[in-house]
């Protein structure tokens, strides 16, 4: 559709090339041709135009005069204002510019229009204040997922009667709600320079229900219902921004925010993506074009059926400490690189907590059942952007620290593991087509002093299809290898085998990661986008899975991962956006060797459908 104005043009080009080509042929003499003569009563043709059209540069009437309005405005200073104060210091020559779009008439201010100037939404200062602006938000979050995934059957109880496998039946659903109700009251000009200062607070209330065939995996009384209805209110921001000086007149500056705030260690959410209490120093330098964190995050647990924050549980002792700086345009024009170290400090070995469900959180009920404290340090080198045409995304973790517990050994061991992703993409007009390849190290030797397979903080992949895709959104649990826990995380790509990301700690000792697929956006329209996935899974090692699940052999291919997925916003904003993806696992030969299901359904399914609502 976008290369029809230019076959347009080239048409009419040929056609006019054409009969230039022919008017500068030879014509053959005209004989006996009789002159005409105009009557003399003819009139010039410019006189009488033809009907319907008039003389290019005559008017016939004029529009109305457009009167400009500015009450209450302040007049610009006169220049003799200016005499003796430097260029640098003077005044702006629109001193009220907060009225100066509805003044041209460009926007006409309304309470509830989130399209015009509206000061609800920042666009114009609080009334009788100078440059306090106030922003609030409200966001609906619906999710309807129907999904397949092996269930293990209940161990004292079970749904019905003769359930004796140990997987039973694999539908569920799942049914969310969300609101995100936020504010800030800013204090600048929110345009062209950081604001000096900036309060937000932004609460998110939830509603879900569940519904899967067993019993015991909701709750771990095998003697309640196999669904459950649940609602929780989460604190996911409140934080202060306060912005310390400016280091040059482009306005590279240097803020502190202090308080609950949103952080991702890389551009993609591959190490820590989270909401979490911190003091974060951050800036920029050299026109932008390097940019710098110095942050330091103590954990707030999690709601176990929402994910949200809890406030009304004590702080875990687990601290995330953070450096990167970023540098644009190296090392080419285009492409921004990063290089980030993260230390993880977790002393959480002595306790023991269980989650809402009645499910054991901390320590983990996979080896030896016993509490840990362990010390991490990530050091990391990310890029984003684009080499000449190809557009580049890559990232690469090392991780090395200590873990004063092995899982295995119940000895102190070494943590030595890594971690490589890259997205490589390259544009066809309206088609992005995509290659992804992700390593993660795993532990081949459970019974050393050194843990290889590489964990995250708390990650949230956006990759390979994200949440749409079946691997990253579902959870698989490992039956059979530890009480509670799953091979992988709910919105999570890495094989961890840990109770969750939300509350249970990394675990080292686990059989990695391997990923490698294609995949394709498509901009039908401006306002609809279709994405397709496919990648293949596998573990890089599976001896940790045959020490906890006690079998001489287990393949280490997982399956293909398809998916499918659109977006459809209409109007071309982001006010409305309805998303509808589904995904398939074509299980390989470690997942049939690991998991099954009571009705042997051979591919497991994830079906999302989620509108977002956004003022």
């Amino acid at each position: 559709m976008r290369r029809a104005p230019l076959i347009a043009l080239s048409a009419l080009a040929a056609f006019v090339g054409q009969a230039k080509a022919q008017s500068t042929q030879a014509e053959p003499p005209v004989k006996d041709v009789p002159e005409v003569t105009a009557p003399v009563d003819a009139q010039p043709s410019d006189d009488k135009p033809l009907d319907g059209r008039r003389r290019p540069g005559r008017v016939e009437t004029f529009p109305e005069a457009i009167v400009q309005e500015n009450k209450g405005g302040v007049r610009a200073p006169p220049p003799e204002a200016y005499e003796g104060i430097p260029v640098e210091e003077r005044g702006p020559p629109v001193p009220d510019r907060w009225r100066l779009a509805g003044a041209l008439g460009v926007s006409k201010p309304r309470l509830i229009d989130p399209y015009n100037q509206n000061f609800l939404k920042g666009d114009i200062p609080i009334k009788g204040t100078e440059g306090w602006f106030l922003s609030l938000s409200a966001i609906s979050d619906t999710v309807l997922e129907p999904r397949s995934f092996p269930i293990p059957v209940g161990v004292q109880t079970t749904s019905r009667a003769g359930s004796l496998d140990v997987f039973g039946k694999d539908t569920s659903l799942v049914v969310a709600q969300t609101f995100i109700l936020s504010a800030s009251l800013i204090k600048g000009s929110t345009a062209f320079k950081p604001p000096e200062y900036e309060f937000r607070v932004a609460i998110a209330p939830q509603f879900n229900y569940v519904d899967v065939p067993e019993r015991r995996v909701l709750r771990v009384q095998p003697s309640r219902q196999s669904h459950r209805n649940d609602a929780f209110i989460g604190v996911q921001e409140l934080f202060l921004d306060y912005h310390l000086r400016n280091v040059s007149d482009r306005y590279d500056f240097d803020s502190v925010r202090v308080g609950i705030q949103p952080f991702s260690t890389d551009f993609r959410g591959f190490l820590f993506q989270d909401q979490q209490l911190g003091v974060r120093l951050f800036g920029n330098r050299d026109n932008n074009r390097f940019q710098y964190n110095l942050a330091a995050f103590w954990r707030i647990e999690k709601d176990t059926n929402s994910g949200l924050n809890d406030l009304t549980q004590r702080l875990r002792d687990d601290f995330v400490f953070i450096g990167s700086v970023f540098r644009q345009d190296l090392p080419v024009p285009g492409l921004t690189s990063q290089l980030i170290v993260v230390h993880n400090r977790n002393r959480e070995g002595n306790e023991i907590y269980v989650d809402k469900n009645g499910f054991p959180q901390r320590p983990a009920l996979i080896g030896n059942l016993r509490g840990r404290d362990y010390d991490v340090t990530y050091l990391g080198y990310n890029a984003d952007g684009h080499w000449g045409r190809l557009n580049l995304t890559a990232s690469a973790y090392y991780a090395l620290g200590e873990d004063r517990n092995s899982i295995f050994t119940s000895k102190k061991a070494k943590i030595r593991s890594f971690f490589v992703a890259v997205e490589p993409s390259w544009d066809f007009d309206w088609i992005r087509v995509r290659a992804n390849g992700l390593y993660a190290s795993g532990d081949k030797k459970p019974y050393d002093n050194t843990e290889r397979g590489f964990d995250a903080v708390f990650e949230n992949p956006q990759f390979a299809g994200s949440d749409s895709s079946y691997w990253i959104r579902q959870t698989i649990p490992f039956a059979g290898g530890g009480r509670v826990i799953s091979v992988n995380n709910r919105n999570g790509v890495l094989n961890a085998l840990r109770p969750s990301k939300e509350e249970g700690q990394s675990n080292f000792n686990n059989p990695g990661t391997t990923l490698y697929g294609m995949g394709a956006d498509f901009d039908v329209t401006p306002e609809l986008r279709v994405t397709a996935n496919v990648n293949h899974l596998g573990f890089v090692n599976t001896k940790v899975l045959q020490v906890s699940r006690l079998e001489g052999s287990i393949p280490k291919s997982i399956g293909w991962d398809a998916s499918v997925s659109t977006i459809y916003r209409p109007h071309m904003t982001q006010n409305v956006v309805l998303r509808v993806s589904g995904a398939v696992l074509d299980p390989g030969k470690g997942f049939k060797d690991l998991f099954g299901n009571a009705e042997r359904n051979k591919q497991y399914y994830s079906v999302l459908a989620n509108l977002i609502l956004t003022y």
